[in-house]
């Protein structure tokens, strides 16, 4: 399965819960940390729900 790199580029700090919370789930809660995660359906609904606040490295 293809993977996704994504780096938390903003803080969530003032930012909705439920941001906060999708955060979490793709395993980031730190400004320059990076996750490797599954390219599913679910996973690109989550970046899109917080896309202002990610950037998908590769």
């Amino acid at each position: 399965m293809a993977k996704l790199t994504v780096r938390q580029t903003a803080s969530p700090i003032r930012r909705k819960s439920d941001q906060r919370a999708t955060l979490v789930g793709l395993g980031l809660n730190r400004i320059g940390r990076t996750a490797v995660l599954d390219d599913t359906p679910s996973v690109r609904g989550m970046i899109a729900k917080v896309a202002h606040m990610v950037e998908v490295v590769g």
